[in-house]
């Protein structure tokens, strides 16, 4: 990591320093575990008892926070301390050298078209009339399908395959292992028979500045397509079943499991292990705790724990009435005596 002052970081947030102003850091770190020429930040308050003892040099606060010991690293104020370190690692990200090149060990079909300034690595493998575009990477081993389109700007990290016919857009981010397209889960029952697989031949549609998680998998619809919205966030080993459809800007914690035909709002928010079942319909602005059970609709705006899942009003009462189910019951069984005497 390059060597920056707290005068240069701060004009790049457009904050303010507190304290030396030409003090340097070349690396970043957890406020708890911050060591001399770290950056640090502080946003969340369980964490504001660190900045007293911190030994990195810099930290990024909020604007109003007011120290009530003294600080030993010099602070940067901005008004979202969070979103500021954000900024600063993604313009790290963006810094760093950007692979191009096609590896002599790849396999690209004749009948492929690749874009500028491509990166394809080690025994990366692009199928028949696959379209490239430019400056995407796609890393050692992964698998993108025939007739596969894939939009400038886009990520394949290793050992991701994406089957026939999906379209994944612009500036789209997928993770080692990840499987897009693969076979929708239907199955008829035929009785006293093996059940009969049904033909899947739909396909699955990323949008723009969507990340997919590792390992997660996003099944091709039987007919028709499976849609990821733009700017949507999934987190690793989520299934997301055939014809389901996610809108714009949702984002997913681990292990979230959605069956299929089931369509799903622009900025939800979903815990990990939250499960939802098919053919239902999810508002926007839906937040779901984590390891929910939705079996029903949600319109807009709704919070839901617990499972079945309910409102959140409803289940942090039942929870409360839960904890106090043995001293309930013995004031019952109490009773209950009382009266048969």
């Amino acid at each position: 990591m390059m060597e920056f002052t707290a005068a240069q970081i701060a004009e790049a947030l457009q904050g303010k320093v507190e304290g030396d102003e030409n003090v340097k850091v070349n690396n970043v770190a957890p406020i708890e575990q911050g060591k001399p020429g770290t950056l640090s930040f502080l946003s969340n308050p369980k964490y504001t008892e660190y900045i007293y003892g911190t030994e990195a040099s810099i930290v990024i606060v909020n604007e109003d926070f007011k120290p009530e010991k003294p600080v030993k690293a010099a602070l940067i104020k901005v008004p979202d301390a969070y979103q500021a370190f954000a900024t600063l690692l993604t313009m790290y990200e963006q810094a760093k050298p950007v692979p191009e090149g096609i590896d002599s060990m790849s396999k690209i079909d004749e009948t492929a078209k690749v874009g500028e300034k491509v990166f394809v690595d080690t025994y990366a493998v692009i199928g028949k009339n696959a379209k490239i575009g430019d400056r995407v990477q796609i890393h050692a081993q992964a698998y993108v399908g025939n007739n596969v389109t894939i939009g400038a700007g886009t990520v394949i990290y290793p050992g991701v395959k994406i089957y026939h016919d999906c379209v994944i857009g612009k500036q789209v981010t997928i993770h080692a292992g990840a499987v897009i397209g693969a076979d929708g889960f239907g199955f008829a029952p035929k009785k006293g028979e093996n059940y009969q697989k049904i033909p899947q031949i739909g396909n699955v549609v990323l949008e723009d500045h969507v990340e997919i998680g590792a390992n997660t998998c996003i099944d091709r619809a039987t007919m028709g397509s499976t849609i990821i919205r733009e700017g949507v966030k999934l987190d690793n080993l989520i299934q997301v079943a055939h014809n389901v459809e996610i809108g714009h800007h949702t984002v997913m914690a681990s292990q979230v499991g959605i069956s299929g035909s089931t369509k799903i709002g622009k900025d939800c928010m979903f815990g990990g292990q939250v499960g939802l079942a098919g053919h239902i319909n999810i508002g926007d602005n839906v937040k779901a705790g984590a390891q929910a059970g939705i079996s029903g609709n949600i319109k807009d705006n709704q919070t839901v724990l617990g499972s079945p899942a309910i409102s959140y009003i409803r289940e942090r009462k039942a929870m409360a009435v839960y904890r106090n189910l043995p001293e309930l019951w013995r004031k019952l069984n109490d009773l209950e005596q009382k009266i048969n005497n």
